[in-house]
């Protein structure tokens, strides 16, 4: 299965998951594919991105099966909710940095309405009650809006596939976070650490099955990675 080579790496990070379901893998292939992206350090790239697999295969997926034991899908679901409630500075932010002043309200209304009607964020109630959809928009396409190009293509550790644009908007995004401003250092880490273990945890339990069969739906399964990260990063600046 093709999503399964975007999880393979996604999943593997420590901070934002990248989030890909099936029919949107599926609605990339009929997309026209991005600008060949640079891929200089292709070398130490393979070498990362073999890593990120070790990773998954000896620790996070371990971990997230024994999670999926005890923890009943509804909550899983609910856990996943409540994180990307959080994510409304950085969703807030970019919407306004590509002005988007609609989108930007929205979020903040999304998160008034799931943080005090949905229980801090574990129900999803603003979609469904009141039409407003989350407007995902990170500093990586904030960039790509403003005419800044992708730069070579990089294999984070534990972060995944990236490129030097992405990575820098990875680190904007992070310091938009209200706890970087009131927090040292270390208590920062600390907390991240474990919010993001948990965070990443949970989403690979909700994704256990995607992974069996990676190697055999793919003869080069770095590149096809590269390839459905560039596309899907392509689709969402278009959007």
């Amino acid at each position: 299965m093709i999503v399964r080579l975007l999880f393979t790496l996604g999943l593997t990070l420590f901070s934002c998951g990248f989030v890909v379901s099936t029919a949107t893998a599926q609605s990339m292939q009929a997309d026209p594919a991005p600008e060949p992206t640079e891929d200089p350090l292709e070398g130490v790239n393979q070498s990362v991105f073999q890593f990120n697999l070790k990773v998954d295969e000896y620790v996070l997926r371990p971990i997230a099966t024994g999670y999926n034991a005890v923890m009943p899908d509804a909550a899983q679901r609910g856990v996943h909710r409540f994180f990307r409630n959080l994510g409304v500075v950085e969703r807030f932010a970019n919407n306004l940095f590509q002005g988007e002043i609609l989108d930007a309200g929205q979020e903040v209304g999304r998160f008034l309405v799931n943080t005090t009607l949905g229980g801090v964020g574990f129900v999803e109630v603003a979609e469904p009650l009141l039409g407003w959809k989350e407007n995902h928009e990170d500093f990586g396409q904030t960039l790509a809006v403003y005419g800044v190009g992708t730069g070579p293509y990089l294999v984070l550790p534990f972060y995944g596939p990236s490129t030097v644009r992405d990575t820098v908007g990875m680190v904007a995004d992070g310091a938009m976070h209200p706890m970087s401003h009131f927090l040292s250092t270390i208590q920062l880490l600390a907390i991240r650490a474990g919010t993001t273990t948990t965070r990443v945890v949970n989403y690979r339990s909700m994704n256990l099955t995607l992974f069996e069969d990676a190697d055999r739906y793919a003869v080069d399964l770095y590149g096809s990675a590269q390839d459905i990260y560039l596309q899907r990063r392509a689709q969402q600046i278009q959007e």
